[in-house]
């Protein structure tokens, strides 16, 4: 296979975008050059900066695509890396949407722009990534050509993950490996974890990763007088995690909104019993009381009882983490999907440099 040369547009620390371009590296014969945006965006200052550094980007892109002469462009959302992208004098056009929608929030000023920026994004891309069906009705709306569209995910590497003897632990060990951020609603999850605790039950609670939610979530931890029970771990390194997720029997996510979550595959593959919330994103994956639980959004009362109850019940989880495993060797397994990917990229190359 010819080696091709691709240049990714997106924030490389992120899990999937490593997992995305160590895939095409390795069964797709991709050499990747990367670029990203430099200045975080966690204060009014820095927000300020990071959109002063977008507003130069383009020169920046243009300059290594004039120099380095990639065979395409992917880009990580559609509204900011997918639109200077778009923009940019790029050959061929990959964008990924990143969740259910990237025009987000619904009812901020910015919203009717962000629309037109994602539209024209959707336009001038020769493919556009679906990692999940709760992707595909944004794209719809937005009257992408259906032919353009890769309903697919990444997935993750099986073998890494899955573990083969299942454990029975003696007490509730769950593990949340979601950003530190608002969105994914980890206080929901420490008030559930606060009734099991007045309630006797042994237990413990470890967060993998960080955020701007870190300060916030260890004083409701102390309030919650839990400190002995939750752990916080910070950004671990990739190869960490598989070891991680097996030293525990519960994998807990209660965000508001979702994609396609990596991380739930993962925790899938490693006998973790997920108890998510009730979302599309979810609901992809996770039939409820079959190989997972759906908990309503912000119902720190019902994911206590669930986690409880489910606990309890070890024959259950036990057939319900048989069943994940086998989901995602078929439907997520890394190798498989990646492959198909590398091949639609070179696909997309082949057409356009044979015209």
């Amino acid at each position: 296979m010819k080696k091709r040369k691709i240049l990714f547009l997106g924030e490389t620390y992120r899990a999937d975008a490593i997992i995305w371009m160590n895939g095409l590296k390795e069964f797709g014969h991709f050499e990747i050059i990367c670029w990203e945006l430099r200045t975080p965006s966690n204060s009014l200052i820095n927000r300020t900066f990071r959109f002063l550094e977008f507003a130069t980007a383009l020169f920046k892109i243009n300059r290594i695509i004039g120099k380095q002469k990639p065979d395409l462009v992917i880009a990580e959302r559609t509204t900011s890396y997918g639109f200077l992208a778009a923009i940019s004098n790029a050959p061929i056009i990959v964008i990924a949407q990143q969740g259910s929608t990237d025009l987000w929030p619904m009812h901020s000023f910015s919203y009717p722009l962000k629309k037109i920026i994602q539209r024209y994004a959707f336009q001038r891309s020769s493919l556009i990534h679906a990692w999940g069906k709760v992707m595909v009705p944004a794209m719809v709306e937005a009257k992408v050509d259906p032919q353009k569209i890769l309903l697919l995910p990444k997935g993750i590497d099986i073998k890494i993950f899955s573990q083969k003897k299942i454990s029975e632990f003696n007490k509730i060990k769950a593990i949340v490996t979601r950003s530190l951020a608002l969105e994914y609603r980890h206080e929901i999850i420490l008030k559930a974890f606060s009734i099991l605790d007045k309630k006797g039950i042994d237990f413990e609670l470890t967060f993998v990763g960080d955020g701007n939610q870190l300060a916030v979530l260890k004083k409701t931890v102390k309030d919650l007088q839990l400190t002995k029970k939750v752990h916080f771990l910070g950004r671990k390194l990739y190869s960490e995690l598989p070891h991680l997720l097996q030293q525990n029997n519960f994998y807990i996510s209660m965000p508001n909104t979702e994609g396609v979550s990596a991380s739930l595959f993962e925790a899938m593959a490693s006998q973790c019993y997920p108890i998510v919330s009730d979302i599309a994103g979810n609901q992809e994956w996770i039939t409820n009381n079959q190989n997972g639980s759906l908990v309503p959004v912000d119902d720190f009362k019902e994911l206590a009882q669930t986690i409880l109850t489910t606990f309890e019940d070890f024959s259950y989880r036990k057939n319900a983490v048989i069943t994940n495993q086998k989901l995602v060797q078929n439907q997520a397994n890394y190798e498989t999907n990646m492959t198909l990917i590398a091949e639609k990229y070179h696909e997309l190359i082949d057409n356009i440099q044979n015209l």
